[in-house]
């Protein structure tokens, strides 16, 4: 078989790999994937950014995908052959103090799928059995491939924001993220605004149209004027920032109203800005990493209900065997969630 493995540390060095099947260990099971999805993460590996550096190429990279069970190890008793998972990629160590009081997404010694051991973008994987996820029947397998980024955006609204029925909101940056957690913001009854930049004005802030948001081009928009438009002149109740850019938190701090919420989504690196008028406006502050399985559940759930819009948000026009381009569009915002058919690599 064959898998897509970031094989040098440099921008691009994508190639595809011969690979032999895995093996499960006694406690894991051998998924067969049918899609996986591509996100920020796996721009940044193609990228080659800082936070990669621990990597040990080469590597399969992709930890959004969506299989079915072909083989279960020993002391497997959760997954039978056939059942249809998810993976939580973020693989706590169950001994660290976060662990230990259940928070495994921030757990001290994490390892992640696709980042420190290999990944979904191949026909084969071992998992661990406490690692995987069951699909109900009702969620289409391509759809399922979309739960790991949706978990991220259900925990940052329902776990960590202030949001419930008629908060105003507005979600800096249509990317993946952006889009899933303003369609979860929505179901909560809120009122949903999503801007972007300029490189998002041909395809990523026309989807968040046709998602039916209301849209905001920071590029080109009087966002005060927008603002006091929206929001009576008073300021977003919440405003998540999803960016990942340096301008994203004090953007936030100028559309926040006093007494709101900003929620961090998006990994910045390094911003700066005075914190004084966060202090003197009573700004919260919070920030949202990862998911855990709660978070899959209600992102279950969310895609079921179509509350998520799964078959609008996915674009599956690009294909494993030519990953490059989809990498170069989506780091151009001429896509936003791309997923792939994995099927192509058992050829």
């Amino acid at each position: 078989m064959r898998g897509l493995a970031k094989t040098a540390r440099e921008e691009g060095a994508m190639e595809l790999v011969d690979r032999d099947r895995p093996e499960p260990a006694p406690d894991e099971a051998l998924i067969e994937v049918d899609y996986a999805g591509l996100c920020g993460s796996d721009a940044g590996i193609y990228e080659f950014e800082s936070a990669f550096e621990r990597m040990e190429l080469p590597t399969i990279i992709g930890h959004e995908y969506s299989g079915r069970v072909v083989e279960v190890g020993d002391a497997v008793t959760k997954f039978s052959v056939g059942d249809r998972v998810v993976e939580r990629p973020i693989r706590g160590c169950g001994d660290c103090y976060q662990c230990e009081i259940g928070e495994s997404n921030v757990c001290q010694n994490a390892v992640i799928t696709g980042v420190d051991h290999n990944g979904a973008y191949e026909p084969y994987i071992a998992v661990p059995e406490d690692a995987l996820h069951p699909v109900p029947d009702s969620v289409e397998q391509q759809h399922a491939a979309m739960v790991e980024p949706t978990s991220i955006g259900a925990r940052a609204v329902i776990q960590n924001s202030r949001v419930r029925a008629g908060t105003r909101v507005l979600v800096e940056g249509p990317g993946p993220i952006g889009l899933l957690t303003a369609q979860i913001a929505r179901a909560q009854g809120a009122e949903v605004v999503v801007s972007g930049v300029g490189q998002d004005a041909d395809y990523r802030l026309p989807l968040a149209e046709e998602l039916g948001f209301e849209t905001v081009n920071v590029a080109d928009d009087d966002l005060d004027a927008v603002r006091d438009e929206l929001t009576d002149g008073i300021g977003y109740d919440v405003v998540f920032d999803t960016t990942g850019h340096p301008s994203g938190l004090p953007s936030a701090v100028d559309e926040v109203r006093k007494g709101g919420q900003i929620v961090l989504v998006g990994q910045t690196g390094e911003t700066t800005m005075p914190y004084s008028p966060l202090v003197r406006s009573e700004i919260d502050l919070q920030c949202s990493y990862a998911s855990k399985y709660e978070d899959f559940e209600n992102a279950l759930r969310l895609i079921d209900t179509g509350d998520v819009d799964a078959e609008t948000f996915m674009d599956d026009r690009y294909s494993l065997l030519e990953a490059d381009e989809a990498f170069e569009t989506f780091l151009e915002g001429g896509t936003c969630k791309p997923v792939f058919d994995v099927s192509v690599l058992r050829d």
